[in-house]
């Protein structure tokens, strides 16, 4: 008997110590860093990003256990050894359980948990889920967060907004794969000035369309940028210099380069826009440090822009698209899965399913999607209605 209580004490001590220092290790552990080894396939850590979404739940929980079994092994140890001693030997041997206890089974696991948190804490991951399902009720004898929260007007630490959070790492790990192309505003959309146009032109186009950056073409081809601040102290000294005079140098890009090293390259040489190039030498489009910032933490808007929309709904599983959408884009709204590595946007979609330049009208399938043609300006597809499942069919 005496055996199997020892075996029990030692087995509840050893348990506690290793989910005491557990739940020091993934309180230390934060939810992006998870998410990212998760993404490097490092195991143990997707579950413990799964736990850290109700970060609050952890802490109470594999306390709760920890400190049953603490209890348990406290317990068997002195019903094994107190019996048959004399009160002044019970209170030390009780004394020194106590501080046993304390020593190896709190404050020595909680700072090798500090030490080692991704090691501990990933390792730990089955012993952590099943603690905090064993210890779920002691949340609810705890007092809410929201109400203590609203009560000191001081937020949780962890815990908030993770989806955004969950997004902007999406987004981050997406962002390393993307390349130029994917982010630029395509040639077709661009805004220029030609290098013979007056200052009111000028001034008109920016005014109008509400750019500070106006690049200017001379016979097709890009040729140089203008800043509209760059008039205002000329302005305001009456000169009226020419497109040609104010305009400088611009830079340019290849469509297949990295959207993140271009931005690393944008930052150390304070380039706000550069013009993209295919592999011919021509014109593509034009990208900002705007464009590259946008796929990694969302739109970004100031007070004067309008909000542009590229999917409206007409209900039935039927939708109006703007050509500009990007093809996964599409893919999420209407369910199915679409290859994004031929096409960029719904545009090319079609253009790829038409293989040469379609006419209003016209309409084309794609497994269970058909797609016809509402709108074109010159040989570029602009609009495009997309219709999904019976009513694809039935087109």
């Amino acid at each position: 008997m005496s055996a199997a209580a020892v075996l029990v004490a030692v087995s509840a001590l050893v348990v506690a110590s290793w989910m005491r220092a557990a739940g020091t290790a993934i309180s230390r552990i934060p939810r992006a860093d998870a998410l990212r080894d998760a993404s490097d396939g490092i195991s143990g850590a997707e579950q413990v990003a799964e736990l850290l979404e109700e970060r609050e739940a952890i802490t109470p929980a594999v306390g709760l256990v920890a400190s049953a079994l603490l209890v348990i092994a406290a317990v068997v140890t002195m019903a094994v050894v107190v019996p048959g001693t004399s009160g002044g030997g019970a209170l030390l041997i009780a004394l020194a359980v106590g501080v046993t206890v304390l020593l190896l089974g709190d404050l020595l696991p909680r700072q090798l948990g500090r030490r080692w948190p991704r090691g501990i804490g990933y390792r730990s991951s089955d012993l952590l889920s099943v603690a905090v399902k064993l210890g779920g009720w002691a949340i609810e004898l705890m007092p809410d967060a929201a109400e203590e929260d609203s009560d000191t007007g001081v937020g949780p630490t962890y815990g908030v907004d993770e989806d955004h959070e969950r997004e902007l790492i999406d987004s981050v790990l997406e962002f390393g794969e993307t390349v130029v192309r994917e982010v630029m505003t395509p040639r077709p959309d661009m805004v220029t000035v030609p290098i013979g146009a007056d200052l009111d032109e000028l001034v008109s186009t920016a005014t109008r369309e509400g750019y500070s950056r106006v690049p200017v073409t001379d016979n097709g081809d890009i040729v140089g940028l203008v800043i509209v601040k760059d008039l205002l102290p000329l302005l305001s000294h009456g000169e009226r210099p020419s497109v040609a005079q104010m305009m400088r140098p611009v830079e340019f890009v290849p469509d297949s380069k990295l959207a993140s090293a271009l931005l690393a390259e944008m930052q150390e040489s304070h380039a706000h826009q550069m013009v993209v190039v295919d592999e011919y030498g021509d014109v593509a489009g034009l990208v900002t440090i705007e464009d590259l910032l946008e796929e990694l933490v969302g739109e970004i808007a100031d007070e004067s822009d309008e909000e542009e929309v590229f999917i409206t709904p007409l209900g039935n599983g039927t939708w109006v698209i703007d050509a500009r959408l990007p093809v996964e884009d599409l893919a999420d709204a209407a369910g199915v899965e679409l290859p994004n590595e031929d096409w960029d946007t719904v545009g090319g979609l079609v253009l790829g399913l038409a293989e040469r330049v379609p006419e209003e009208g016209e309409r084309f399938k794609y497994e269970t999607l058909t797609l016809t043609v509402t709108r074109m300006q010159g040989r570029r597809v602009s609009e495009v209605e997309v219709s999904v499942g019976q009513i694809a069919e039935a087109g």
